[in-house]
């Protein structure tokens, strides 16, 4: 067995306030590891460590008070966090202040190891709303002896390209922090179904709870079955993912029936994608 034992916390940052929100988030850390020692992976909801305010609270300047670089202090206190607890960290999402000079909203991976494996910065911000710039490459990285995981943020699941990408880059799980603070988060639910059943694998969106976000964290499962979903308020989600059902459910069909991927592996280098100028390419891991 291939299996990834999760715990996605549902909490909120300390609004405007980096160095509570950093304790808060280590203490969420440390509580998962004395109260679950077998789960391996923690993440927690985007821009966390931001420690933002709810929306209408929200201050103009408070993403350029917010922004690090990577790597920096704050993602040195991170990887320290890991090899401490020996646990897999994704921390939500930063605000990261790069080289360039724009600012993005960036999700890392860190390894219980405390190196950074993976680093995303998100495609699709909440525009016109969010004011970071976008990033131009889907990330996945692989856990040893597991499995290999996506990194989305929050808006990207609401573009299917998002999901799909992943999916072709051998992704069998993705993990997409999320803040979402509006009544569109039923709308999202369903983009976190669609994705994980049209292709076939798992998704843990994880929001914010109230009042930072609204809650309602989803843990869907490769054939688009909701295997966890939250309240409103704080709430940690624990669960142990087969990552061989993703194997299955791509080998024999979702529900034993259809088989999206061998489809395209069989003649989809022949249909022409007008939107992308390309056709469909066989992923890596299809026969």
């Amino acid at each position: 067995m291939r299996t990834l034992a999760i715990a996605a916390v549902q909490t909120t940052p300390v609004p405007h306030d980096l160095h509570a929100t950093w304790e808060r988030f280590a203490d969420r850390v440390r509580a998962v590891r004395e109260t679950f020692p077998h789960v391996q992976l923690v993440v927690v909801p985007e821009l966390m460590l931001a420690a933002g305010a709810p929306l209408l609270q929200a201050r103009p300047d408070w993403m350029r008070k917010a922004a690090v670089t990577v790597p920096g202090p704050l993602t040195d206190r991170i990887c320290a966090l890991a090899r401490e607890t020996g646990l897999w960290l994704i921390p939500g999402s930063l605000y990261e202040q790069a080289d360039d000079g724009l600012t993005y909203n960036t999700a890392l991976a860190v390894s219980p190891d405390g190196e950074i494996v993976a680093r995303y910065r998100k495609i699709f911000p909440w525009q016109p709303y969010e004011r970071t710039a976008p990033g131009g490459e889907f990330v996945v990285f692989d856990l040893p002896g597991i499995g290999r995981a996506g990194l989305a943020i929050c808006y990207d699941g609401s573009f299917p390209e998002t999901a799909r990408q992943l999916a072709w880059l051998g992704a069998e799980v993705i993990i997409q922090p999320t803040l979402t603070t509006t009544r569109d988060r039923e709308m999202e639910l369903v983009c976190a179904r669609a994705n994980a059943w049209t292709n076939q694998l798992y998704v843990v969106n994880l929001n914010a709870a109230d009042p930072a976000g609204v809650g309602a964290s989803v843990i869907v499962d490769p054939e688009g079955a909701v295997r966890q979903q939250a309240g409103s308020g704080e709430e940690v989600l624990v669960d142990v993912l087969d990552l061989e059902t993703v194997t299955r459910v791509r080998t024999y069909g979702s529900a034993g029936i259809n088989r999206p991927w061998s489809q395209l592996a069989r003649y989809g280098d022949r249909i022409e994608l007008p939107m992308y100028g390309g056709t469909f390419q066989p992923t890596r891991w299809v026969d």
